[in-house]
């Protein structure tokens, strides 16, 4: 076989092992492809070395806890890092790295390796706000230093921890003399994944985005250059098509790729490489108004996000990871106790109508009133100010010029709505446009604190270029000063600035329920199950949840007042438990909840948890989610496309015996929920049956004596 007729693959898998210290004594030999899969343990036997006094080999690779999970890194022929990433010792994932700087070479090419720091980790921490109240953080890390071998002899270190149920890498750029002050033009990451894997995607048109696009499925080698992909991106598990080769397991795990500890950085992304099918190269929001496409502007030491490959037999480990949290930076609040998960009202859902009522329904006090009784009626904490063709605070939705954001409009009696919902024991949330907060953003939240507000949702930034990373953490830091909460939609994805600030309830990031308002497909079922088992693997999902209006796929039509939502009144209520969201909305009308079926349910659902579960996961047709808060579990399940019936196992509760109150579908009816009570126990099945778009709800208490 002549050089050119073999694959780049095959290339860069013969020469994975080099390094200029053992060249002269060691030429690896070509390695085939069906013994990449052990690459690891070749990495362990034959170790790069580094420049000592004793010359020892030091191994460049990191092991997770169980050694399920391993992260190698190589120089190939042209000494360039790659890294290999196994599990249970098969090759699932491989990548090339480098950076672009503007103005000079790439740093990615004849490099060595001149040093490498190892440690473990083990370590238990609180979360303030999350889907458990403990996480645990067990990893191996090695830090691998490299230098140019040429002149201008540049640094770069590549930083790679392994857990259990993950690998993550990162670039570190140290002080040094041939780098100060820099450029990032882009960043050459590359990723393949062995056997051509099917992907679940969130293709994008442009980086000006809040990724409100519905998923689909395609294999990794159709995701072509021309393509923009939203992360997390899903790489689909099951059977292999490529079983028969020595040493794969006939069950492919499920992987998902996505970012954390995004803090002074572009957001990333991954298209297709020229030639290459197969292979991903990461793509980063360039920053706006700057010639040449420059991406970052940073100065050295500096750090790049994580880069995320989940690994898990199921799609259901997945979503139980912290990996995300792990890998971002620690509370930043020294007592967090202030921040309430709850549920909140959004009048704009249909559209501030009210039936029967003796007033004008609209954006204003009186309309408020009539929220703010609900809300003191059913329990809901808080009610949204927001706004229709104004904001609440006056002008249109999005600014054209001049706009005070620490005024209501006209038809608002701030100061008597304030009186009147303290008096009711509910706090306020407000509403704005980024563009209207920016330039008030030290005097209104300091106002708002005066106020008594219990925090805001920021929306229509629809971007993540360095410069408005910046803003989010800047919003998130002067928010908990004065003690708001945050919300954001027409948002990017979650990376981790929860755990740093865990005042950021939620983010929104999906194409949400309001495209049931005007959109021809709008959110099916199937999108449903796509923004949990997709979306949510980045973190905390806010989505328009409680709907009434319940039709089935077939029956539906979009429409902007009284908003129907796909699939059955269980598949709504199982969404407060199946997503992960700090500030769930009812985001229907008193008007239009009032005798509803399940709002018990709805109601009094918690918004953070100390345990999750997941108990069934098939992706695109069914998922059950456990959660814990305090003494009592509830589950949520949502199905699409077709009917389930479960048999579930209770094991994960504790002694004695338990209440179970089911709400199930009433056959026939979407907008119906039957509601039943059992007794179980750890050694219980409990049967549920989900109709076709359907779902279940339930609350699983200790029995009173």
């Amino acid at each position: 076989m002549s050089p050119k007729a073999t694959s780049r693959a095959d290339r860069r898998q013969s020469e994975l092992i080099r390094h200029s210290h053992l060249a002269a004594a060691f030429t690896p030999p070509r390695l085939a492809m069906r013994s990449l899969v052990q690459l690891p343990l070749v990495c362990a036997l034959i170790a790069s070395s580094v420049a000592t006094g004793a010359e020892q080999p030091v191994a460049t690779d990191a092991s997770s806890p169980s050694g399920r999970v391993r992260g190698a890194l190589a120089l190939d022929s042209d000494g360039r890092p790659e890294i290999t990433m196994t599990y249970d010792g098969v090759a699932v994932a491989q990548g090339r790295l480098g950076l672009a700087l503007a103005g000079a070479a790439p740093l990615r090419d004849g490099l060595e390796i001149v040093g490498v720091r190892r440690e473990t980790r083990d370590r238990t921490y609180a979360v303030a706000v999350g889907k458990t109240s403990q996480a645990r953080d067990h990893h191996a890390e090695v830090v691998i230093s490299l230098e140019e071998l040429a002149a201008p002899r540049r640094k770069i270190d590549v930083a790679i921890r392994a857990f259990d149920d993950g690998l993550a890498f990162r670039y570190l750029i140290p002080d040094q003399d041939a780098i100060d002050d820099f450029v990032l033009a882009d960043e050459l990451t590359e990723l393949e994944f062995p056997g051509d894997p099917a992907a679940r995607l969130l293709p994008l048109n442009s980086y000006t985005t809040s990724y409100e696009k519905h998923y689909e499925t395609r294999p990794v080698s159709n995701i072509t250059p021309d393509m923009l992909v939203g992360l997390p991106l899903l790489i689909l598990g099951g059977d292999r098509t490529d079983a028969l080769a020595a040493n794969v397991h006939p069950r492919r795990p499920w992987l998902a790729v996505t970012e954390a500890d995004l803090t002074d950085y572009a957001g990333m992304y991954l298209a297709g490489v020229e030639g290459s099918p197969g292979a991903l190269v990461s793509k980063l929001s360039p920053l706006p108004d700057r010639e040449g496409g420059a991406k970052v502007l940073g100065k050295t030491p500096f750090v790049t996000p994580w880069r995320i490959i989940m690994v898990g037999d199921d799609p259901g480990r997945l979503l139980e990871s912290n990996i995300v949290f792990h890998l971002s930076r620690p509370c930043a609040i020294a007592d967090a106790s202030w921040i309430k998960p709850g549920k909140t009202t959004f009048p704009w859902w249909n559209h501030y109508v009210l039936d029967g009522v003796d007033f004008q329904p609209g954006v204003n006090t009186a309309t408020m009133k009539y929220y703010i009784d609900f809300c003191a009626e059913q329990g809901i904490p808080y009610h949204s100010l927001d706004g229709l063709d104004i904001a609440w605070y006056g002008g249109p939705i999005a600014p054209s010029g001049p706009t005070d954001v620490t005024q209501a409009a006209p038809s608002i009696d701030l100061p008597e709505l304030l009186r009147y919902a303290k008096a009711k024991g509910v706090r306020l949330r407000l509403w704005m446009h980024w563009k209207a907060l920016r330039p008030q953003i030290d005097e209104a939240f300091a106002t708002y604190e005066k106020w008594g507000i219990e925090g805001v949702m920021v929306d229509f930034m629809d971007r993540d270029d360095q410069e408005m990373v910046r803003f989010y953490h800047e919003m998130a830091e002067k928010a908990a000063k004065h003690r708001l909460t945050v919300t954001l939609h027409g948002a990017y994805k979650p990376t981790g600035m929860e755990r740093t600030w865990p005042n950021v309830l939620s983010y929104e990031a999906a194409l949400n329920q309001e495209y049931n308002k005007w959109d021809p497909r709008g959110t099916p079922p199937e999108h449903n199950l796509d923004v949990a088992f997709v979306r949510m693997l980045a973190g905390p999902l806010d989505y328009h949840q409680g709907g009434v209006r319940n039709v089935l796929p077939e029956h539906y039509q979009p429409r902007d007042v009284a908003p129907p939502v796909q699939g059955t009144r269980g598949h709504q209520l199982a969404m407060y438990v199946v997503y992960q969201n700090h500030l769930s909305m009812m985001a229907d009308s008193p008007t239009a909840y009032r005798g509803q079926s399940g709002l018990d349910f709805m109601v009094e659902a918690p918004a953070s948890w100390d345990e999750t579960r997941v108990l069934e996961a098939a992706l695109g047709r069914s998922l059950v989610i456990a959660r814990r808060s305090g003494d009592a579990w509830r589950l949520g399940g949502m199905t699409a496309r077709s009917p389930r019936e479960l048999e579930l196992k209770l094991d994960f509760l504790g002694e004695g015996d338990w209440v179970a109150e089911l709400w199930q579908d009433t056959p026939g009816d979407p907008n119906e929920v039957t509601r039943s009570t059992q007794r179980v126990a750890a050694h219980s099945v409990l049967k549920v049956f989900m109709p076709r778009d359907g779902g279940f709800a339930a609350r699983i208490a200790p029995a009173t004596k």
